[in-house]
């Protein structure tokens, strides 16, 4: 189930929702099978409403996306891309707690 401030990004609307963006973007790499996906979900979803106006957050299937995960070269999940003017800013992998993702956010909004 997706936040309110969390919506779900394709392969298809990847360069116009996060590449083209004016602000920030947090991509989410994450799959349905995944039990870290799953339980880093919710603090994503806090993320999205904590910076919400100053970052846009997107979910992205893995399953169902694999040209934008390939390109980034995404091997592990949940995986987390910050993008800032179209390039990639920071990048976390694996399941991490809140403040982790918030050192890295802040350094970019």
């Amino acid at each position: 189930m997706l936040a309110e401030s969390v919506s779900e990004v394709s392969d298809a609307t990847f360069e116009q929702e996060v590449l083209r963006s004016e602000q920030p973007v947090l991509v989410d790499f994450w799959a349905a099978w995944c039990g870290p996906c799953r339980a880093l979900a919710p603090i994503v979803a806090e993320v999205a409403n904590q910076y919400n106006g100053k970052l846009k957050v997107f979910k992205m299937d893995v399953d169902s996306n694999s040209a934008t995960p390939m390109r980034y070269g995404i091997r592990g999940i949940p995986a987390l891309l910050l993008f800032k003017d179209g390039k990639v800013a920071e990048q976390i992998v694996g399941y991490v707690p809140k403040d982790t993702i918030d050192k890295s956010i802040s350094r970019h909004v």
